[in-house]
């Protein structure tokens, strides 16, 4: 799955995207993950993407030109990809939403700042437009890699164990709970110990077990 992502700062993310589980699938080929520097695609000599409010207003807007044009570059190589602007009026983001989109060919995802994009974009371009959450972040490259990252958990092979994306949190086969309490070794560690059931190799039991103590 090849995922677009148009930014004026395409280097924010580059340590997360080196340590991660998405580096490991980029380098499997799972995944494509492309920056767009819509700084560079600006006519302004002095390489300017934002500007005043037309009828006045605290604050920048990114203006359409750059993005436009970034757009079209983005839109040659993933031609069937929907683009997704990245704003906290979207629709909010969830496992349903994760799970419709990783079938997707690709995704093309929109980063804003400032107080937001021309309205002429989101009506030329923009296919859907999606929050993570009802708050305001400085820009959309964080919640792109929120929208990444989940949607690489669900692609086939992303993981080492195919089970561990079904089983999630926020899952549909969990009903919309979390999850249950995980231990590892060893045994006992300050007086805690793990419990019993969890040591009899019993599935059945074990999977009982963790539906009732899911939080």
């Amino acid at each position: 799955m090849v995922f677009d992502v148009l930014t004026i700062f395409p280097h924010l993310l580059d340590s997360y995207l080196e340590d991660s589980i998405l580096w490991r699938e980029q380098k499997k080929k799972i995944i494509k993950i492309r920056f767009h520097d819509i700084r560079a695609y600006s006519k302004d000599k002095h390489k300017k993407v934002d500007d005043t409010p037309y009828g006045g207003g605290a604050g920048m807007v990114m203006t359409p030109q750059p993005i436009f044009d970034c757009m079209k570059a983005a839109k040659r190589k993933n031609r069937r990809a929907p683009v997704i602007y990245l704003t906290p009026t979207g629709k909010l983001f969830d496992y349903k939403m994760a799970k419709r989109l990783a079938k997707k060919p690709g995704l093309i995802l929109l980063c804003g700042r400032y107080e937001g994009i021309d309205e002429r974009i989101r009506k030329l371009c923009v296919d859907e437009e999606i929050s993570i959450g009802n708050y305001v972040l400085t820009g959309g490259e964080l919640p792109a890699m929120v929208i990444i990252d989940a949607i690489t958990r669900l692609l086939p092979g992303a993981l080492g164990d195919e089970r561990s994306a079904h089983e999630d949190s926020f899952t549909e086969a969990l009903n919309g709970k979390k999850e249950y309490p995980h231990y590892t070794k060893p045994r006992e560690f300050q007086g805690l110990k793990v419990p019993p059931i969890l040591l009899t190799g019993d599935h059945a039991k074990i999977n009982a077990w963790r539906k009732k103590k899911l939080k």
